[in-house]
Formats: C-alpha cells, sequence, structure tokens
C-alpha cells in the first residue's frame, strides 16, 4: 500500500471495495426487466388519448344565438363593478362597440348589448371564450334580460 493511500484511509476513514461489482446474470436480468418494463408503457401510452385527440370545447355559435345580447350573472355581487369594469376594457381593447350596459338585483346579474359588426359568429366565439373564462362568473347567456310585467293598478 503507498504511503498516500494509507495516510487517505487513515484521515477519511475510508475503505477499498474488493468484490461488490454485481454478477452479468444480475445485470441481464435487471435489462430484460427494463425493456418489459419499456414495451408495457408503450402499450398503456397508445391506448391513452393524447392531447389531440381531446374533444375541445365547440364554440361555434349559430348566427341565431348571438344577437348582441349577453347577460351574465356574478358570483359575489361585491366584485359587480370590477367585473364590468374589466369586461369593458377588454371589449374596447378588442373592438366591440358597447349600446347599453346595466346592473340588475343589487349587481348579481350584469347585462351588456354590443353592436353587431361584420362577423357575428366569429364575435360570439372571442365574447364566449373571455366570458368562459372569467373565474368571477356563474354563467353568462346571450340572451336579453326579461322584463317583468308589472300588474297594472286600476282604481
Amino acid at each position: 500500500m503507498s504511503k498516500f493511500k494509507k495516510m487517505y484511509r487513515d484521515f477519511f476513514g475510508l475503505q477499498e471495495q474488493n468484490s461488490n461489482i454485481p454478477d452479468a446474470e444480475k445485470i441481464k436480468a435487471s435489462t430484460a426487466a427494463m425493456v418489459d418494463l419499456n414495451k408495457e408503457l408503450d402499450k398503456a401510452a397508445s391506448t391513452m388519448k393524447i392531447e389531440s385527440d381531446l374533444e375541445e370545447a365547440q364554440l361555434i355559435n349559430n348566427l341565431s344565438d348571438y344577437n348582441g345580447h349577453v347577460t351574465y350573472y356574478v358570483k359575489n355581487p361585491q366584485e359587480a363593478s370590477a367585473v364590468a369594469k374589466e369586461i369593458q376594457q377588454w371589449t374596447t381593447k378588442k373592438g366591440f362597440t358597447i349600446i347599453a350596459h346595466k346592473k340588475l338585483k343589487k349587481g348579481r346579474i350584469g347585462y351588456f348589448y354590443f353592436r353587431l359588426g361584420e362577423d357575428p359568429g366569429s364575435e360570439s366565439q372571442k365574447i364566449q371564450g373571455y366570458f368562459a373564462q372569467l373565474p368571477e362568473l356563474s354563467k353568462f347567456l346571450f340572451k336579453k334580460p326579461r322584463k317583468r310585467k308589472r300588474p297594472s293598478r286600476k282604481f
């Protein structure tokens, strides 16, 4: 043993490994197991749907669905003004013209009336995509809010 090996062994407490090399049979067995595992993973991956196979949300609307009216329902009425301001900013940024905006039932329901452009179908897709991604909204409809009929007073 060389002088340096002895000094390292004494200082660091190192011990030399003699015969801890795995057998060739163990190596072949583990390699075969890895090959089998890879085959099973390939089979499982082929049966799973990849991202392009998944069905996407259908954003195609008929022209009769969208006529400029959008009614939306806010989850928290305290956020109604902030949500309305955010929608107004987005619509002006995208080039939509707002004709009317109303808040109904203490801010829980909001209503926008947009001017129809050249392609109402693509406009409805843009609006539907934006409103669908807003977490503050519980739902929205392409409908004008119904007016309640008040009973007529007869004297």
